[in-house]
Parts: C-alpha cells; structure tokens; sequence
C-alpha cells in the first residue's frame, strides 16, 4: 500500500521499467511515498531528481536516505530490507543462488538480447557478447523458469517480480519467440491478485498525469 512514510520513497512513471517495482511493492505490503513522475513533462530531469539519480531514470527507490537505482537491484534490496513478506531466501538458503541468477538475468541477458534484436542491431560474436547469442538467452531463460509454477517452485519470490514483469512485457510486443515455458509462466504470474490490482492502478495514475 501507499502511505507517507518519507523513510521509503519510489519515484515511479507508469508503463516504463518501473512498473515491477509498483508490482513489488503491492506484494510487499509496505507503507511507502509514492512521487509520481510526468515524463512528458520532464520531471525527471529537474535539479532537484537529477541530484537523486543523475541519469533521470525511474524506478528509482531512496530508503532512509539510502539511494537504489536499477530495478533486480531494486527489488534485492527490498526483499531483504522487508523480510517479513517473505520475498527472498535467507542467506543461508542454498535456493538464494537460483534466485540471484534469475534477477540478474533479465537485466544481464534477457533485456539485452531482446534489445538488440528488436533494434536490428548486429551484436558482435558471441564470445564478446554477455548473453551469447539470442537462441543460447531463450535456452538459459526457460531453464531458470524451469517447471514453476514459480522460479523457487512453490515460492513466489522477488526473482518472479523480476522476470514475470520483463517477459511479459517483451513477450506482449512479439520481442520474445512464442514459447509454451515463457507463455505459461507469464499467465501464472500474472493471475496473481497484485499483479491485477497494480495494473488496474497503473491505468489510474495514467489518467491523473494525462490531466495535468
């Protein structure tokens, strides 16, 4: 839930990267500020958020005074920092290995990859390029989904946020191949009542900025 606790601040922008951090915190059930960013109008590129976060990008998430930037950072960060959502494995789980990899995958493969692609750009040989090539990324991805329902198994987690917001945004603009692993991990994902509940919310936020 939104609150106004100035010790936990998300400057966020509808239907950008910073949606799965919405997601995030519906599912972490914490009180937090909530600054809602017009980017048609350049908030994000006043003194005052450029100070905060220098490149003026969103999600960006300041906890007591405590800067985080980049989203599977992001979502780290506030899994732990929350562990009573029970979002994040301890650190003595051996299952925290799996899900740091899923994390950091999306940003560190996926993205990338499907980036590239969808730019038409040539990524260079696959021994100088961080996700290899587009068909080894599609491999090591559904290996991480594995057979779910979720990346831990039963366990929904942060790496889910994670991941089930990145592919489903890819696989929703056709920048992923049509596969029954991607597809059906998408779908359970997004059955989850706070996913529905965020993107009904995001709509709302869309309509106040379209307003100003």
């Amino acid at each position: 839930m939104d609150g106004n606790s100035s010790d936990l601040i998300h400057y966020h922008a509808p239907r950008t990267r910073s949606g799965a951090i919405r997601w995030l915190f519906a599912e972490l059930d914490v009180p937090h500020d909530l600054k809602l960013m017009n980017l048609a109008k350049g908030d994000h590129k006043t003194p005052e958020f450029l100070g905060i976060n220098p490149m003026g990008k969103v999600p960006t998430v300041v906890h007591k005074g405590v800067v985080i930037t980049e989203a599977p950072a992001i979502c780290a960060y506030l899994a732990d920092a929350f562990p009573a959502a029970g979002l994040a494995p301890a650190t003595d789980d051996p299952a925290r290995g799996r899900y740091f990899r899923a994390l950091f995958f999306y940003s560190g493969c996926v993205e990338p990859a499907a980036g590239d692609r969808a730019l038409k750009r040539e990524p260079g040989p696959s021994s100088q390029v961080g996700y290899g090539t587009f068909e080894s990324m599609i491999e090591g991805l559904k290996d991480i989904i594995g057979s779910g329902p979720y990346i831990l198994g039963e366990r929904f987690t942060a790496a889910d946020v994670m991941l089930g917001a990145g592919v489903g945004y890819l696989s929703d603009f056709g920048l992923l191949p049509k596969d029954p692993v991607l597809s059906s991990y998408v779908a359970r994902v997004r059955a989850r009542p706070k996913y529905a509940r965020t993107t009904a919310e995001e709509e709302t936020l869309l309509a106040k900025l379209a307003a100003e």
